[in-house]
């Protein structure tokens, strides 16, 4: 391990010109002990003025939360609640071709149905409009409303539409389970939802901070939205490392998910990158697997040195290549 040395390549990845990134959060962890952490600043905006970045501070995960959306539906797996492979309880879809769709092809991101993930032209994106435009309180409800554009299971298409799916999914697993109905308001298919995923995931792995938010129907926003600290970010990459068992040596997920998770399943020809089960595939760096969120959040884990990764900032889609590769140099050196 050379700490100092990849403490000096941190050094210049925080101290990179602003307008190729911003860099907030790092933390390495390797062997269960954080070996590298560091802090930056975050800038003023026309809501807050500039405020460092502590320990403490709890961070928006982005699309890293899909990721964990992959961890939620895996506890429901080993409860036996779930199967895969048989098509996808999803109301909008009775009776139409649609209602083929299985989970496993949600979580392939091949679900067929049409979806635009974009964030930065708001005429052409579904993510948008979903997130943002205020169009149906249910974030799943509009992505299943969709249309097919290919037969389910044949075509790799990213969709933040397709997690919250997946999301409300698990959440009515949850709900019923729970409270023996569908029936019930929203406030209480909120809290339900949140406490299943506080103590059958966060909390057994260690996230005391970790933070999901919920759409206006009372789902949680599995594509985008958990906030955490860098550290407890760096627990669910452990989770993964340590193949579902948790940091008391409690199995949390399944044996075998995280294969699961890095099983191949399609390629990203904007990127480079490959995709495996809501996560994400180096596919210069074999065994690696990560989790991407929108302007360079980051975990990744390496399995081969026992480490896990984390980046939390704000860097344009078009640094965000050289920022993994920041990444990978710093976990050549520890």
């Amino acid at each position: 391990m050379r700490p100092d040395s990849a403490a000096a390549v941190v050094d210049d990845l925080f101290a990179r010109c602003a307008d190729r990134g911003v860099s907030l959060a790092l933390v390495a962890s390797q062997g269960g002990e954080v070996v590298l952490e560091r802090y930056g600043v975050q800038p003023a905006s026309d809501f807050a003025p500039e405020t460092p970045v502590t320990a403490t501070s709890t961070l928006l995960s982005w699309s890293m939360a899909k990721s964990m959306t992959h961890a939620a539906l895996g506890v429901l797996v080993a409860d036996g609640a779930i199967d895969l492979d048989a098509p996808a309880a999803v109301p909008e879809w009775a009776g139409d071709e649609r209602s083929a769709i299985t989970p496993m092809q949600l979580l392939e991101m091949r679900s067929g149905l049409r979806f635009v993930e974009d964030y930065l032209d708001d005429q052409t994106s579904h993510s948008i409009e979903m997130l943002f435009g205020g169009t149906d309180p249910s974030f799943a409800h509009y992505a299943a409303s969709q249309p097919l554009e290919h037969r389910p299971g044949e075509v790799f298409n990213y969709s933040s539409g397709t997690t919250n799916i997946v999301s409300r999914v698990i959440g009515d697993i949850v709900v019923r389970d729970a409270a023996g109905s569908l029936d019930v308001d929203v406030e209480q298919r909120r809290k339900l939802i949140e406490e299943f995923l506080h103590t059958r995931l966060f909390e057994p792995a260690g996230m005391s901070s970790a933070t999901p938010k919920f759409d206006d129907a009372g789902d949680f926003v599995g594509s985008s939205y958990v906030y955490a600290t860098a550290r407890d970010f760096a627990r669910f990459g452990e989770l993964y490392l340590r193949d579902g068992v948790g940091p008391h040596g409690q199995r949390v997920l399944p044996a075998g998910w995280a294969a699961h998770a890095a099983t191949w399943s399609g390629h990203d020809p904007d990127t480079g990158l490959s995709y495996g089960r809501h996560w994400w595939l180096w596919p210069a760096f074999p065994g690696v697997l990560a989790c991407h969120g929108y302007e360079g959040q980051f975990i990744a884990v390496f399995p081969d040195r026992d480490l896990v990764l984390v980046h939390l900032g704000k860097t344009p889609a078009a640094y965000n290549t050289s920022l993994q590769m920041w990444l990978a140099r710093i976990a050549e050196l520890l």
